[in-house]
């Protein structure tokens, strides 16, 4: 009997350490598309860059003492596989956040269902300014640019250039809009419309297409037919390959092609499978943050990034990092640097309360992230409340292999404009 006590004593001392230990974790669930589609758009890459930034701060102490637990799930590129993994990392799981989230189309209905279980969800990639637009949510923040801006942006870049580079006035430039009809294909292509006509450009024309398409040689012969200069192309990877294979099959030509992101981001992938024929191709996107001047940044900003680009050649090899590596790195990285310490530190924990004012009081000056814009979230009240006010894209272009940022001006790279002559898709 004497010895029971002590065991006893013993055996509620573990339980209560294991609770303790227990206790020093925060659970994040992260969904991105490692199959399908969308695996090879941008989310594969996406993966690897959170991934990456949850090991270094695990290794660096974790979070104000604890541990991120990262529950990687994959939606394979299926909107209702998203929404049934976003269910069950909440109610299997028991996940303190969702997290992730490559396309526009997952992310708008499950933010919807997320927000009204009142569970916070910080989203890393997917940019639909639908996402947000007078939908009043109170859990759910992007520190990502949104998809009006990437439409702008196109426009203005090539209205910029209009006279200098392809010798005209910009109301004699031809400019076709064509995109997947997706949330994402859709909102990028209503920003280049309302940008392209404030800026006095010519549109010819204006298509969507279905990104699932087996075949988009009528939409090759429309734009044969409306004979663009510039072509503005929002879409993923297979139907990007399979437009751009139909365009050189039918003698489609154009003076410069602009990418949105996603599919046209992946630049590797594209010049695996068409060579020299996507050389000074562009793509807009929050910038790869390795292509950055390191003096443009606060202190300590470049030696993180130095760490993604370590990390994640340690994975995929020595070769240029898609923007989407940055943005799985960088915004979860200002999720775990700046939004959870506050939470926990200012608020007392990280249940979704806790942590959506922490993220209300997030200011982070342009230049203290890894892909140069600040952080400050539009408030409750606002038509984008939950978007990140202070985000921006970058246009960057791919010359010989090597991507380089060619706008905005204050941080630009000369562009080859229009097609060298011998390009596949010169006229």
């Amino acid at each position: 009997m004497t010895f029971i006590r002590p065991l006893a004593a013993m055996a509620a001392l573990a339980l209560a350490v294991a609770a303790q230990a227990q206790q020093k974790e925060i659970k994040i669930g992260f969904i991105y598309d490692v199959s399908g589609p969308f695996a090879g758009g941008g989310s594969e890459p996406a993966q690897i860059g959170t991934k990456a930034i949850v090991d270094y701060v695990n290794e660096h102490g974790g979070v104000a003492g604890y541990k991120i637990v990262p529950i990687f799930a994959d939606a394979q590129s299926k909107v209702d596989v998203a929404i049934n993994e976003m269910t069950r990392l909440i109610d299997q799981e028991k996940v303190d956040i969702i997290s992730g989230v490559y396309s526009s189309a997952q992310c708008v209905p499950m933010v919807q269902q997320a927000d009204a279980r009142k569970k916070f969800t910080w989203l890393n990639v997917c940019v639909a300014t639908a996402v947000f637009k007078d939908k009043k949510l109170q859990y759910v923040f992007r520190p990502q640019a949104h998809s009006d801006q990437f439409g702008a942006w196109s426009c203005d870049y090539i209205t910029h250039y209009a006279k200098s580079k392809f010798g005209t006035d910009p109301k004699n430039l031809r400019v076709a809009i064509i995109h997947e009809d997706g949330p994402y294909g859709v909102g990028v292509a209503a920003g280049n419309e309302a940008q392209c006509k404030k800026d006095g450009l010519n549109i010819v024309l204006k298509e969507g297409y279905s990104a699932t398409a087996p075949d988009l040689s009528s939409l090759v012969t429309k734009l044969k037919r409306a004979r663009p200069d510039v072509l503005l192309h929002t879409g993923y990877n297979p139907d990007i390959t399979l437009f751009l294979r139909q365009a050189k099959e039918q003698g489609l030509k154009f003076k410069a092609v602009i990418g949105h992101g996603a599919g046209h981001s992946q630049f590797d992938k594209l010049s695996q499978t068409f060579g020299k024929d996507v050389n000074y191709f562009h793509t807009i996107d929050p910038a790869a943050a390795q292509l950055l001047d390191p003096k443009t940044l606060k202190p300590g900003v470049w030696a993180m990034t130095q760490e993604m680009v370590k990390r994640y050649q340690a994975v995929k090899g020595p070769g240029e990092l898609p923007p989407h590596v940055s943005m799985g790195f960088n915004n979860t990285w200002i999720l775990l640097n700046d939004v959870l310490p506050r939470a926990i530190k200012k608020y007392g924990g990280f249940d979704s309360e806790s942590l959506r004012k922490a993220a209300l009081e997030t200011d982070i000056p342009v230049g203290g992230t890894m892909q140069g814009y600040g952080v400050k979230f539009y408030p409750p009240g606002h038509p984008l409340a939950g978007q990140n006010e202070r985000a921006f894209p970058v246009v960057m272009q791919f010359v010989d292999g090597k991507a380089r940022i060619v706008w905005p001006m204050a941080i630009a790279s000369e562009p080859v404009l229009p097609f060298p002559k011998g390009h596949a898709y010169a006229p």
